[in-house]
């Protein structure tokens, strides 16, 4: 395969952000970006299980709602809806509530539900709703599914590796899953709202991630941890990257406290 088309696979577009910062409300988090998220980006929230991605995830939207009245969306294909709403109750989170005023809208698609056709059915929420703040829990398992549903006349395999090359069957499935992580994070920028997508991470090896691109496509990394730290805590909280983004990238201690995430400074 020739160098440039690597290159050009690898590397995404540039976010249509603008200097304008998303708080994410989560105490001690927003001083380390600046304020917030760029407006516009996407951000990839990175940990094994357990580390708290999901509790991030949903803060930021419960935030969005409610200090800033910006409607937001999770879209989870790993649980159902009561799931995502049990878990906030028990920081005091009344999702049903922010449902009710139309501000949050937790939808659930099982793996069996996941059809060629719902990324533009998500896309199209977004556009007539109004969402400015949107979570995909979890990258990991759409991109498992949903590259079935790629259609061989969309692949053009032979514009990408040419005619003469011989590769394996493994090898076109990396390939269908990479395009697909490529060509669905790109196209969240068309959308006016900010996207968390909240996905495992590699255990060990150079990547952070187990799809080894999504790092390099969204527009932001952060990455969470368990480990011991000493002390009170045994998460750690890392922003590993963040364009048009002067990051904190130091390691800070993070708290599961009783109202929610908080993040501390090392001492």
């Amino acid at each position: 395969m020739p160098k440039k088309e690597i290159k050009e696979k690898k590397i995404a577009t540039p976010s249509k952000q603008s200097s304008t910062r998303v708080p994410t409300g989560i105490k001690g988090f927003d001083e380390l970006v600046e304020g917030g998220f760029p407006q516009g980006s996407s951000i990839l929230i990175c940990g094994g299980p357990g580390t708290g991605k999901t509790i991030f995830s949903s803060e930021f939207l419960l935030h969005g709602a409610k200090d800033f009245g910006e409607k937001g969306l999770y879209v989870t294909f790993e649980q159902r809806a009561e799931a995502v709403i049990d878990q906030a109750k028990q920081f005091g989170w009344n999702v049903e509530e922010l449902e009710k005023k139309n501000l949050i809208r937790v939808m659930s698609v099982p793996a069996s539900g996941i059809k060629k056709s719902i990324i533009k059915d998500i896309k199209d929420m977004i556009k007539k709703e109004g969402i400015k703040r949107l979570v995909i829990d979890s990258l990991s398992t759409l991109v498992v599914n949903a590259p079935i549903y790629v259609e061989p006349n969309e692949l053009a395999v032979q514009d990408v590796v040419g005619q003469n090359v011989v590769f394996s069957p493994p090898i076109i499935g990396d390939y269908i899953v990479k395009r697909f992580i490529y060509d669905f994070i790109d196209s969240l920028r068309e959308l006016d709202c900010t996207t968390l997508l909240i996905t495992e991470a590699a255990n060990g090896g150079e990547f952070l991630t187990r799809d080894t691109l999504s790092e390099f496509v969204c527009d932001g990394v952060v990455l969470i941890t368990f480990e011991s730290m000493g002390g009170n805590y045994s998460r750690s909280l890392t922003v590993r990257k963040m364009r048009q983004t002067k990051n904190n990238e130091d390691v800070h201690p993070v708290e599961m406290s009783p109202k929610g995430i908080i993040i501390h400074k090392i001492e």
